[in-house]
């Protein structure tokens, strides 16, 4: 019996702008298409997870709670638009971070490495193999290569039409 199969989206430049940490309420501004992209790979049978970089907190910009209320207003936003996201999976560490907590060379959560995947992959029971990655960056697509993850670049645009003519291939 093989899981289910997954939609690992990169948070800032995917979902939202990516306007440079953002964190704050007015700082959440979703990408054209963004809600109706997590619904259509929902009806094709997708869980939708979030999988984001958050050097913000280890730069000491904003706290992990911030971090975290700032994911789960994003989810609620997307909520209110039929769009339901599954889970969200953060990295706050960094190598150059302000707070020693945080200050980490190469924590495996960090993009390129495949941390957060990985463990959402165990934590689901999702089958890496029928997944994949949109991200913005290249670092999104090598933690896509190393949890054995499908990637496509997300350079930009209406996210859905992206979703269903270079990903699911429906256009």
């Amino acid at each position: 019996m093989t899981g289910r199969p997954a939609a690992f989206l990169d948070r800032d430049g995917v979902l939202i702008e990516d306007s440079g940490y953002p964190h704050r309420p007015e700082d959440l501004k979703l990408i054209p298409g963004a809600a109706a992209a997590v619904r259509r790979m929902k009806d094709a049978g997708y869980r939708t997870i979030i999988v984001t970089n958050q050097s913000g907190v280890a730069r000491g910009l904003f706290s992990e709670e911030r971090m975290h209320a700032f994911n789960a207003e994003l989810v609620a936003r997307l909520a209110q638009d039929g769009a339901v996201i599954d889970a969200v999976y953060a990295c706050p560490f960094h190598e150059k971070a302000v707070e020693a907590r945080y200050r980490h060379p190469d924590h495996p959560d960090r993009k390129p490495n495949p941390g957060m995947l990985l463990r959402a992959i165990a934590d689901h029971g999702l089958d890496p193999a029928r997944s994949f990655i949109i991200g913005d960056r290249e670092s999104d697509l090598q933690a896509g290569v190393r949890a054995g993850v499908a990637g496509h670049l997300f350079e930009g645009g209406d996210l859905d039409a992206f979703v269903r003519d270079a990903v699911l291939g429906q256009g």
